[in-house]
């Protein structure tokens, strides 16, 4: 059973091949990244997978359904959500109210007076959850405007697990950040793995490596590797397209690496 499938998936602009003929699968429950060099094609990958740009060929499966014509909208109400699609923050709202908002938009529900949506019990223990599970539940009464780099970030995750996601497409999530800010984020997401499918971007090699289940390398638009962290680090040939050579260790020089 996969969350997550497409098939022989091809996007072009111009002239220019950007996503060429990629095929991959995520697991129920997996944490899978996508790394590759600058101009790979993994941010037009990933705004296909999420409905953003229509393939030129090729197919988009989730949950078992063929969702290749679907819009982003519609496909974030099946579960498939990319994090920061639902994260319109406001604010002059609290971290609560912000999360709330959320759970309500996700449920398909008007909004009607703040008063009325913040009375629907179901919606507010959801976002209390998701607050608890991103770990600002002691920042909950907080305006968003006050949060720090980091904290937005956290807030923009609490948000997309108070829609209740079946996959989360995250596409940088530590980007910006300081050394710190970004192992409080690996934390998060290590503390969330397994109870939801994730598909990652992200430059940071510690972070990926730390993370994934599988790791897939894109390559000029073609999924050329898939494998186990170990599987990927000590492949000979990733470590060849990092590091012109295949002298070193490429856990050495993931540092270095932008993806």
């Amino acid at each position: 059973m996969t969350s997550l499938r497409t098939q022989s998936l091809t996007k072009r602009f111009g002239g220019l091949l950007v996503t060429d003929d990629v095929s991959l699968e995520l697991h129920p429950g997996e944490l899978h990244a996508i790394i590759g060099p600058n101009g790979a094609g993994k941010t037009t990958l990933i705004n296909q997978l999420s409905g953003e740009l229509t393939p030129d060929s090729g197919q988009v499966w989730f949950d078992q359904q063929d969702v290749t014509s679907l819009p982003l909208h519609a496909r974030a109400c099946r579960g498939l959500l990319r994090s920061y699609q639902i994260t319109s923050i406001f604010e002059e709202f609290t971290v609560m109210e912000n999360t709330v908002l959320a759970a309500v938009g996700a449920a398909g529900r008007g909004y009607g007076f703040w008063r009325t949506m913040m009375s629907q019990r179901d919606a507010v223990v959801q976002a209390e959850s998701s607050l608890q599970a991103t770990r600002l539940d002691a920042r909950r009464d907080v305006p968003a405007g006050e949060l720090g780099y980091g904290e937005r970030r956290q807030l923009e995750l609490a948000m997309a697990l108070a829609a209740r996601p079946k996959l989360l497409l995250l596409d940088e999530p530590m980007a910006g950040m300081s050394i710190e800010e970004s192992a409080a984020v690996v934390q998060l997401l290590q503390s969330i793995k397994g109870k939801y499918s994730m598909l990652l971007i992200e430059h940071d090699m510690d972070a990926v490596f730390a993370l994934a289940d599988r790791i897939t390398v894109l390559v000029s638009g073609r999924a050329a590797f898939c494998g186990t962290p170990d599987e990927i680090r000590n492949h000979p040939e990733v470590r060849a397209i990092y590091l012109g050579d295949e002298q070193g260790s490429f856990a050495e020089s993931a540092g270095a690496m932008h993806v």
